[in-house]
């Protein structure tokens, strides 16, 4: 999954930037330090010798992304609710809303991984 994420945000990185928060700057840096860090701990936790340290760096950076997952569900309540209801709008609230509780078993198993 990190080397996955990880190559699309080096690759095309304009479908991330919408969701940096706001406060934060230099958005497309971040996008990209962001890829970097999930191609490195997919690389570490493919490797017995690094798996420790690349599961805590994997739980860290999940944790660090979360505010990017919070805006994008907000991003998508306030489209439904400014431009209307649409299944499409629909679908992309419902899908950013039900990710964010995925995001503790996702923490949880990097963790794990890393023991």
């Amino acid at each position: 999954m990190f080397a996955g994420s990880g190559v699309l945000h080096l690759v095309r990185p304009q479908i991330f930037e919408p969701i940096v928060p706001r406060v934060l700057p230099a958005h497309r840096e971040l996008v990209l330090a962001s890829g970097v860090a999930e191609i490195a701990c997919a690389a570490g936790l493919l490797a017995p010798r690094t798996r420790r340290v690349a599961g805590i760096a994997s739980a860290a950076l999940l944790l660090t992304v979360l505010p990017a997952n919070v805006q994008m569900a907000l991003d998508a309540q306030r489209a439904v609710q400014r431009r209307g209801w649409t299944p499409q709008r629909e679908v992309m609230r419902t899908g950013t809303l039900l990710r964010l509780p995925l995001q503790a078993p996702l923490v949880r198993a990097a963790w794990r991984a890393g023991r």
